[in-house]
């Protein structure tokens, strides 16, 4: 997870300052801070079932998904308002950063969200039910003893859900699950559409 976070401060930096809501050191500053108190506050596999550091995470994944959604807005706004692009790559190039950030915003959600998180996942816990039905769970003699998904699990997951454009090998079976594969559907379709469109139209 440490390193999907480090790797979104990393990609902004790409991203051309008309689509950015901060500059990238700010947004990395921020980045660097949240992951420093967490790490602080759980320094492990992040199995340390405390409120505060369930707040500081969701405030971490809110504030990547606020200036992701921010880029998307205004890429989307500068292809409708015929903005100047210097070649069709460049467009391609930024789309794709932008697609992939957000692919690392919403895994971060999932990976958060679903059965309570993931300090309730790595104890054990069963007060929350699981919104994510993992091939894995139906297989469990195919997979080592007290198997539960992990971040890399639910990276595949955002991957597959934006690049199909809907739900693979994983079933959402709570409805907010169900609505979030949405959102990242639709995003990733309007972003993948209007791209290649105007990167066509460039050509």
């Amino acid at each position: 997870m440490a390193l999907a976070v480090i790797a979104v401060g990393v990609l902004e930096g790409f991203v051309p300052g008309d689509f950015r809501l901060f500059s990238p050191w700010v947004f990395s500053l921020f980045l660097v801070c949240f992951l420093a108190v967490l790490i602080i506050g759980d320094p492990g596999r992040i199995d340390r079932q405390r409120r505060w550091l369930r707040i500081t995470t969701g405030t971490m994944i809110g504030f990547i998904t606020v200036v992701t959604a921010g880029a998307l807005v205004r890429l989307t706004g500068g292809i409708i308002g015929h903005a100047a692009w210097a070649s069709a790559g460049e467009l391609l190039a930024i789309g794709g950063i932008i697609w992939l950030i957000n692919v690392i915003a919403f895994a971060l959600w999932f990976w958060d969200l679903d059965a309570g998180g993931a300090a309730a996942r790595a104890a054990g816990s069963h007060a929350v039910p699981v919104a994510f039905l993992f091939p894995e769970m139906t297989n469990p003699d195919r997979v080592p003893a007290g198997w539960y998904p992990q971040f890399a699990d639910y990276l595949a997951l955002s991957f597959n859900t934006a690049l199909a454009f809907g739900p693979t090998d994983v079933s959402a079976i709570r409805r907010w699950a169900k609505l979030m594969m949405i959102s990242e559907s639709l995003m990733s379709l309007v972003l993948a559409a209007l791209c290649i469109a105007r990167a066509i139209n460039i050509l």
